[in-house]
């Protein structure tokens, strides 16, 4: 049995504990460290500094790998804002697969969907009157670096804002930003048996607080 922590990562926060760009001139960003007393977990992949979302921790290295692995396609579905009416082409473009620099995206899942009940974030997107903006939903079983704005773009509807929402079978359901709860799983099998969680104890619930 191995621990998994799942942790809603706020906006401009370092997936990691440190930034390597600190020094005594340079102020550090905000870091794993600022939400998350325990130093011996790891990602089990990456969120960008300006995503949000579901990041999974955790000690054990075949958890880890199982779940990272591009080799081993783990779902993962993202709540994406875009600027601009999203139109069904563009949904069946990043459907069929999108091509980028890096080659052509695997097949992924994309439906438009209603704003999601999110929280809102600080600092705001960026609103302009005179341009709408859309909600959708997409599942990847990839992750090449800045993905999904990649994507989005590359069909004409840059990202204003991305959230991770599921990683396997793990969701955000029930994590405030900054807030994370732990669970066990089956190690290296936690891909198919992720326990039940339950209620959050009271020291592992971390309230956002701004960078």
């Amino acid at each position: 049995m191995a621990e998994l922590i799942l942790f809603n990562k706020p906006f401009q926060v370092l997936s990691q504990f440190t930034d390597p760009r600190h020094t005594p001139e340079v102020p550090s960003r905000a870091t794993l460290a600022d939400w998350i007393p325990q130093r011996d977990v790891y990602p089990a992949g990456r969120l960008d500094y300006d995503s949000e979302g579901l990041l999974l921790l955790t000690s054990d290295g075949p958890l880890q790998h199982r779940i990272a692995s591009p080799r081993h396609k783990m779902a993962k579905t993202y709540w994406v804002q875009v600027e601009g009416e999203l139109s069904e082409k563009a949904l069946t473009q990043l459907a069929r697969g999108v091509d980028l620099k890096d080659g052509r995206t695997r097949p992924a899942r994309a439906r438009r969907i209603e704003p999601p009940p999110v929280w809102p974030r600080t600092p705001p997107v960026r609103y302009r009157a005179a341009i709408p903006t859309s909600w959708l939903e997409l599942t990847l079983t990839e992750g090449r670096n800045r993905q999904v704005r990649r994507m989005t773009a590359a069909v004409g509807f840059p990202t204003l804002r991305l959230i991770r929402y599921r990683i396997g079978d793990w969701t955000l359901e029930g994590l405030r930003p900054g807030e994370y709860r732990t669970v066990t799983v089956h190690s290296p099998a936690a891909t198919t048996a992720p326990a039940k969680p339950g209620k959050v104890p009271a020291h592992r619930r971390r309230r956002f607080r701004a960078p």
